[in-house]
């Protein structure tokens, strides 16, 4: 059978199948994985069929990569080690991810991208939650120098932390599965992680690639999805696993204005229903519909809008207009705000701000703070695998190879090169909560 004829008789889709159906069935407004563009160009590898877009590439390298499977033990705001049903960074990902492909679908943009943003947003998260990442960005902002150990008047700012710019660094960067450092993901969804949550300004230790885009300019809608998704699943969940932990009464969340329109609209039977437990269940449920459903309703009016008012009918009209889309394209109402800021202020109050999350924050900051010390004094005591690609990458001798006259000496210079701060920086932001408590337990406990 010649090759023509096999290409006629096959009965399934190729990736230039896939890439028509994008064009027929998503909006003029959605990203398409034709347009889509990655760092290093992509060797066939001896395939004999292609038969998955770009973005579904990028999903499929995140799945499998060893900063995706270290969620499941990372904290999201209980310690993943207090309760079997408490959310980790893993459940919390696969939730934004739901939700993404829930909107996309609904709003005819590309779900496949928006997947792949929500599985590579937290990749660069610490372990022990939000207070990890404050405490590295304390230390590598120059905030706090452990005690008189730093000396950033000679050392400088090494650039601060922030858990988006990690997470763009761990596929950029720290993942190795291919000739090229990092995942060589497409720029749409390396721009999608970088920017589901604000940056700040004066973060500067990751260059960003940023001639391929803009860290500034306006962001697709698959990426507002995801940055909006991320904060729904982060509240409706954080109040969920309060509850559950005993942190906060049913009778208060009930009181809260999107628990009363959740009530009236949804589950208007909500009170003849007996059970705490699904009763529990309707509200997390419902809170998540009505928000979701109040971003829906007001941004296809917006896009309708916009697009109509571009005279946007197609995706090259669109393309052309990329760098004009308004940043705010998908978002809540004015009364949608309400509501969220509402319970937004309640999880902090009644929950974040609980004895409990702060006796565990408490314990997170002095791990990470003591572990940052022991590797900083002794970067003996780092890992193989965490100092030799470092002495690949600088082409230095490897530190175990040093003559035992000379360590001394090159410990000495370790400790004044910011590469070698941002180096402790990475090992400890890749570790899941258990590894940093054992890690902890060997440095310092006999």
């Amino acid at each position: 059978m010649s090759p023509k004829e096999r290409t006629s008789s096959r009965n399934f889709c190729n990736k230039k199948d896939l890439e028509a159906s994008e064009d027929q069935r998503l909006a003029a407004y959605a990203m398409k994985s034709s347009y889509a563009a990655r760092l290093h160009k992509i060797m066939p590898e001896g395939r004999m069929h292609d038969y998955r877009t770009e973005f579904q590439r990028d999903r499929d390298r995140i799945l499998h990569s060893r900063a995706f499977r270290r969620l499941k033990h990372k904290t999201q705001v209980f310690v993943a080690t207090e309760g079997d049903h408490q959310r980790t960074r893993l459940t919390h990902t696969l939730e934004v991810s739901q939700m993404g492909r829930t909107l996309c679908r609904a709003l005819s943009l590309n779900e496949d991208l928006a997947e792949a943003i929500a599985l590579g947003h937290d990749l660069g998260h610490t372990p022990f939650g939000h207070i990890g990442e404050e405490v590295l960005h304390g230390i590598m902002s120059g905030q706090d120098d452990l005690e008189g150990l730093l000396d950033f008047k000679k050392l400088g700012n090494p650039g601060g932390f922030k858990h988006n710019c990690q997470s763009l660094r761990v596929v950029d960067l720290l993942e190795k599965r291919y000739q090229e450092d990092g995942l060589n993901l497409t720029d749409e969804t390396r721009i999608g992680i970088l920017r589901h949550t604000s940056l700040p300004d004066n973060m500067t230790y990751q260059a960003f690639e940023s001639e391929r885009f803009s860290v500034k300019g306006p962001l697709f809608l698959e990426a507002q999805v995801v940055s909006m998704t991320d904060e729904i699943a982060q509240q409706a969940h954080d109040m969920e696993d309060g509850l559950r932990a005993g942190l906060v009464d049913l009778r208060k969340i009930e009181q809260l204005r999107i628990m009363k329109e959740m009530i009236r609209k949804i589950h208007p039977d909500y009170h003849a229903t007996r059970s705490r437990f699904l009763k529990q269940n309707m509200l997390v449920r419902g809170t998540i519909h009505v928000l979701l459903t109040d971003i829906l309703v007001h941004s296809s009016g917006k896009i309708r809008e916009w697009t109509d008012r571009e005279g946007i009918r197609s995706s090259k009209e669109f393309y052309k207009r990329l760098n004009d889309i308004p940043p705010d394209l998908i978002e809540f109402s004015r009364k949608g705000k309400g509501l969220f800021q509402e319970l937004k202020e309640f999880v902090y109050r009644e929950i974040i701000n609980s004895y409990e999350v702060n006796i565990m924050d408490g314990r997170a900051i002095h791990f990470i703070r003591n572990l940052y010390k022991a590797y900083y004094t002794n970067p003996r005591q780092l890992q193989d695998w965490a100092l030799l690609p470092y002495a690949h990458r600088r082409k230095e001798p490897y530190l175990r190879d040093i003559p035992l006259k000379d360590v001394g000496q090159k410990i000495h210079e370790l400790r004044n090169e910011p590469a070698f701060l941002r180096l402790i920086c990475d090992h400890i932001a890749g570790m899941t909560d258990k590894f940093a408590m054992d890690e902890y337990q060997k440095l310092y406990l006999p």
